[in-house]
């Protein structure tokens, strides 16, 4: 009876020990909405940049400089967990610095010539809110699109305002200096549309001839003065 008793307990041991270790190589849950966790509020595994800038506090990805330790060109901290071609991403970010501060998240980016380096497609954001909105192209054809416009690029590397939804300051009393603020990502096709705390602020369609259909994604801090940004929530939903 007591060498039954024992085997049992062994045996419900070992399948405790085969579920935790099916949880931790399970990869994060997918949500009701179909989203997944791409930063895990802990550590930055999973991510790459350079780790004198980037640091997590307080369930928030921190990229930081200060003058004596400042970013020599705009540097990036690079998710590695694929590279996304149609997608939602959603992330909350704040900057809560003072004076200058200027960020973005890349999507559909590539990397180099530099270590952590990265061109490509950025919607936009910084302290005063005279960009958070907008669509940016890093190395890549500068503006794309300001805040309120929607924007067709054509072959000839243009962009070209095909309706002005929007005013641009009024946009930008919807965003809350200082303050979290959800960023809303959608690529599909060669559809690029940006939304902050549930409103439109820009949407491009890249009919270019050096149009990206995938590529990765990736968290800025912009060289120059001191500044900060922190992210957090980072959602991502690929899509058929």
């Amino acid at each position: 009876m007591l060498r039954c008793f024992a085997l049992t307990c062994v045996l419900a041991a070992l399948m405790q020990t085969s579920i935790a270790l099916a949880a931790d190589t399970a990869g994060p849950a997918v949500d009701q909405e179909g989203y997944r966790p791409i930063f895990n509020g802990k550590s930055l595994a999973g991510w790459d940049g350079d780790p004198r800038l980037w640091r997590v506090e307080r369930g928030a990805i921190v990229g930081q400089t200060t003058k004596a330790n400042p970013a020599r060109y705009n540097t990036f901290l690079i998710w590695r967990g694929g590279k996304p071609a149609d997608f939602e991403l959603k992330a909350e970010f704040r900057m809560p610095g003072k004076g200058f501060s200027n960020s973005g998240i890349q999507i559909r980016s590539w990397e180099g010539p530099k270590k952590w380096q990265v061109s490509g497609y950025q919607p936009d954001m910084d302290l005063n809110n005279q960009y958070t909105g907008i669509c940016y192209g890093e190395n890549y054809r500068g503006i794309l699109a300001q805040r309120g416009q929607k924007v067709v690029i054509g072959k000839d590397h243009k962009p070209r305002v095909v309706e002005q939804f929007g005013d641009p300051a009024e946009l930008a009393k919807l965003i809350k200096k200082g303050q979290w603020n959800a960023y809303d990502i959608l690529a599909r096709g060669n559809r690029i549309v940006e939304k902050i705390n549930g409103h439109l602020m820009c949407e491009v369609t890249d009919e270019d001839t050096v149009a990206r259909r995938d590529g990765i994604i990736a968290l800025q801090i912009h060289a120059g003065p001191p500044m900060i940004v922190e992210f957090r929530n980072l959602r991502l939903k690929e899509l058929p």
